[in-house]
């Protein structure tokens, strides 16, 4: 498994050190045990996991990467909101990924929040926190707002507005391009760009729309 996550991360580009693949592997491990009772997740195996889960999300880290390199400080000690969390997808994965970045995975369901509240004291990530609220209820100031598989881009962004820093962006991950959610789109929010992502082992679009609020 753990040459697997290797290769499919060299193939997006990334460089894994010992540690971050240990910990996505763990956080892997974990979300099965979980899965047992809690149901975080409809897919079961490991295999599928790897590919659906992990590779998916960390398809979405050099994106990332390239914003956070153009905030002040390099993105050090900026916050990331990740909306809808679920079994922490890819809330998780970016905490691993960028330690200087502060994540909050907020999602409505309790038990799923208490998940990412113990995959951080177990994997010892300590920018990662669960919340159990409604996006609406939080008032931020994040500097990134994140989805995986979450609602219409109409509904996150009029739920999760009130939580972006002045100058913060969305980052939808999505199937296909979703030309009609884009038209539906509110007047105060610009489609800056559409990034295709290729998820190493799966035949399937994936992409994400970044946005930001304009006057």
């Amino acid at each position: 498994m753990r040459a697997a996550l290797q290769a499919g991360a060299q193939a997006l580009g990334l460089a894994l050190d010992e540690q971050q693949a240990a910990r996505l592997l763990d956080f892997m491990a974990l979300l099965q045990k979980w899965n047992r009772v809690y149901n975080l997740t409809a897919v079961r195996d490991p295999q599928e996991m790897l590919t659906h889960h992990l590779l998916d999300s960390l398809a979405a880290v050099p994106a990332l990467r390239r914003h956070l390199a153009g905030l002040p400080g390099a993105g050090q000690g900026a916050r990331l909101l990740d909306v809808g969390s679920g079994g922490g997808l890819p809330g998780v994965v970016f905490a691993i990924c960028f330690p200087g970045l502060d994540v909050s995975c907020v999602d409505t369901v309790a038990k799923k929040a208490a998940f990412i509240q113990q995959a951080a004291a177990s994997l010892g990530l300590k920018n990662l926190h669960g919340i159990h609220a409604r996006v609406e209820t939080l008032a931020g100031p994040f500097d990134v707002v994140s989805c995986r598989a979450f609602a219409s881009l109409p509904d996150f962004v009029n739920w999760s507005r009130q939580a972006l820093a002045p100058h913060a962006v969305w980052l939808a991950m999505k199937g296909r391009h979703p030309q009609d959610e884009i038209a539906a789109l509110p007047a105060g929010v610009q489609v800056f760009h559409v990034e295709q992502l290729a998820v190493p082992g799966l035949d399937a679009e994936r992409c994400i729309v970044w946005m930001r609020p304009v006057a």
